[in-house]
């Protein structure tokens, strides 16, 4: 419950000690009498004048409590908020735990990707993960505490070996096309070369353009070679080296070009969080109108119960009490 104008109750207290003055007649002098022997009629008009104005100073109450207007908060009116799909599709392969950005390549991302999705918290998110298999880890929420939890648990190693972009990026473009949102964005993130697959990445990217679906390609990784934890030995963890620069620049250039998104390398931890703070000013939220809040107003029965009672009073003083105005 809350009161529009509150500072109007005072209004209220005011004309109700000024009817108060008025029904007792306290400025009004008394006329002169011979006493008489009080009867129990004389009782009776008496308990009933007392009783009357306990009456009236409850419709005195109303009255005010009506004047500082009271309402309740129902609901939010639909609002114009012109929300996003945003779908973020990330390589889950082996060598995406290369340690060549601290503390690897995957870790990295999944950080960087969660502080991009807590800035855009109107909008619908999705996440496809791929390596030879591609999967579909969240579809479209507004949830922006699941879509946080979901990030933080992706791992390596159950979608096979390889890297499967071309099917991965199908898959997120499916999941863009059955939404009736306007503006829908893909966000590929890969650290290789699309080697498996049924549609290769140019062919994905073609059903992207068709629907109006903008990509960014982010390709992670640096030009030097790198190292990836295979399990422990006698000495320690064993490590397996892959070669820097495997990351396909042409493709994922030409995936963006095709789409009118835009092209990223990041080769370090720095890189990718100014790489997601580009995209987030180029596809940022627009919010047309603000939500409104529907209002429940309850002063008009106050203002009728109070209003009924003074007059019920008023004229119940003149009848039975011979009270004149």
């Amino acid at each position: 419950m809350e009161f529009r104008t509150p500072y109007l109750v005072w209004v209220g207290a005011i004309a109700a000690i000024m009817w108060s003055f008025d029904y007792w007649k306290v400025f009004v002098r008394s006329p002169l009498f011979f006493p008489m022997q009080t009867n129990t009629k004389t009782w009776l008009k008496k308990i009933l004048r007392v009783a009357l104005f306990l009456v009236g100073i409850v419709g005195w109450a109303y009255l005010s409590y009506s004047l500082m207007q009271p309402r309740k908060a129902q609901k939010f009116s639909p609002s114009n908020i012109e929300v996003n799909d945003v779908i973020i599709c990330i390589d889950v392969s082996r060598s995406m735990l290369a340690e060549d950005i601290k503390p690897n390549r995957l870790e990295v991302a999944k950080e960087r990707i969660r502080e991009f999705v807590r800035m855009r918290p109107t909008d619908r998110i999705s996440v496809v993960i791929f390596s030879e298999k591609v999967f579909t880890l969240l579809p479209l929420t507004t949830d922006p505490s699941l879509v946080d939890q979901i990030l933080a648990e992706i791992s390596i190693g159950f979608l096979g070996s390889g890297t499967n972009i071309g099917d991965g990026l199908a898959l997120s473009v499916a999941r863009a096309v059955n939404s009736e949102t306007k503006n829908k964005v893909i966000i590929l993130l890969t650290d290789g070369v699309a080697n498996v697959g049924t549609l290769t990445p140019i062919q994905a990217a073609e059903e992207a353009k068709k629907f109006g679906i903008k990509v960014y390609t982010i390709g992670l990784g640096t030009d030097e070679d790198a190292k990836i934890p295979v399990g422990n030995g006698i000495f320690g963890t064993q490590y397996q080296l892959i070669p820097g620069g495997s990351i396909d620049y042409k493709t994922l250039k030409e995936i963006s070009d095709m789409t009118g998104g835009k092209f990223y390398p990041a080769k370090s931890n720095g890189a990718l969080k100014e790489i997601l703070e580009d995209i987030q000013k180029l596809e940022k939220t627009e919010i047309k109108v603000s939500n409104k809040i529907i209002y429940d107003e309850q002063y008009y029965s106050f203002l009728l119960f109070g209003v009924c009672l003074i007059f019920a009073v008023e004229f119940l003083r003149r009848i039975l009490l011979k009270d004149v105005a």
